[in-house]
């Protein structure tokens, strides 16, 4: 709790202006102590890692697209190195706090402690995964810049390399180059690391002074308008054909569904999670039209806007809202006009390419981390 209001009150002064970033470690330099929590329930000091003959440092998060192109092949180093003297440590050093969520669109999970045992999981991680988000201060103490930034300490704990893992960007593939590989065969073998510094190239550290910005975003999104329309059969039918252009997220729901209204928050996150990419959110009520206005109080109340980037994708199918609310006699028309495998039971939700077909459905409450896996795939080779 201590670290929690520590790390709010370093928000909160510097509201004014943004302080400055921490400068990169300089090579030569000792390693900075810590003590962190991990993944794994334990608290991780640097002394538990004293037998090690090489210290590597790895600062990273769970949602920077960068970050996660290299999640294997941080793995895969650990792998390689663990037998030899290699103690590769990986450090979550993004604060939640400094994130808006546009900036979560790469991934299933973001950069919360909770969240970083799924992301482990995920990429099938066996090395300590350490948290610094809270306070920051090894990541201030060795001027992490983006995720991820590679810190290579020798025998005696100097810092020998610092910078980028290697030159793959955002490939997840095998690389040709790898700056980390070649600093630790030089360490392990007595050499000197032939390039010290590299740039570290990926997204910046988001430190918590930047929860200003965050609550700016918050406020410019809470202040849209919220808009709910009417649906027929042959409206429907478009939806479900897609001109969009983008992934679409198709959501049924009714305000007398307690898990449809106990959800919707999760929905509206995702959306603007994904905001920035081709993806776009459909929510049709099945009310009585005599409802609408009950509809659509839900909906402002879950400031279920619309993002200004969505907006050019609706107007090439000539639409104003992303909300609807079905206006049809029969409701068997829009099952069959959208999902003709749907029961009728709510929720329901089902996942459309940008060429409309059901890439997948869901029938019942969402597990909304496994919805994000399947947007991410979706829109796998897409902007």
């Amino acid at each position: 709790m201590k670290s929690i209001v520590l790390s709010l009150a370093f928000a909160a002064a510097a509201l004014a202006a943004d302080p400055p970033v921490p400068p990169v470690l300089p090579i030569g330099s000792p390693v900075p102590d810590f003590s962190l929590p991990g993944i794994d329930g334990k608290t991780h000091k640097l002394a538990d890692f004293e037998s090690a003959k090489v210290l590597c440092l790895i600062f990273t998060c769970n949602h920077c697209p960068d970050a996660i192109a290299a999640a294997g092949r941080m793995q895969e180093i650990h792998m390689a190195y663990k037998d030899k003297g290699v103690a590769v440590v990986t450090i979550s050093s993004s604060s939640p706090l400094g994130l808006t969520p546009d900036e979560l669109g790469y991934g299933a999970h973001g950069d919360t402690f909770e969240e970083m045992p799924l992301f482990a999981k995920d990429f099938g991680w066996t090395m300590p995964y350490l948290y610094d988000g809270e306070t920051q201060t090894l990541t201030a103490a060795c001027g992490a810049q983006s995720t991820p930034h590679v810190f290579v300490f020798g025998a005696d704990r100097k810092l020998a390399y610092t910078g980028r893992m290697d030159d793959a960007a955002r490939k997840s593939g095998p690389v040709e180059k790898s700056y980390l590989r070649d600093a630790l065969d030089a360490l392990l073998a007595g050499k000197p690391v032939a390039t010290p510094t590299t740039r570290s190239f990926g997204c910046s550290t988001k430190w918590a002074w930047k929860k200003a910005w965050q609550d700016k975003d918050q406020a410019a999104w809470e202040a849209k308008p919220v808009t709910l329309e009417k649906l027929d059969a042959e409206a429907a039918k478009k939806l479900r054909a897609n001109g969009s252009g983008n992934v679409r997220l198709i959501n049924f729901w009714s305000t007398t569904c307690g898990p449809c209204v106990a959800e919707f928050p999760d929905l509206v996150d995702a959306y603007r999670r994904f905001q920035n990419r081709s993806f776009d959110l459909i929510t049709i009520s099945l009310d009585p039209l005599k409802d609408e206005a009950k509809v659509l109080k839900i909906l402002e109340k879950q400031h279920a806007a619309l993002s200004d980037r969505t907006k050019p994708s609706m107007a090439k199918e000539g639409r104003t809202s992303n909300h609807y609310v079905f206006a049809g006699e029969n409701p068997d028309t829009l099952a069959e006009a959208i999902d003709a495998e749907w029961t009728g039971a709510q929720p329901h939700t089902v996942l459309l390419s940008p060429t409309g077909e059901i890439v997948w459905r869901h029938n019942g409450p969402l597990d909304i981390v496994e919805t994000r896996r399947q947007i991410v795939k979706a829109l796998e080779g897409m902007p």
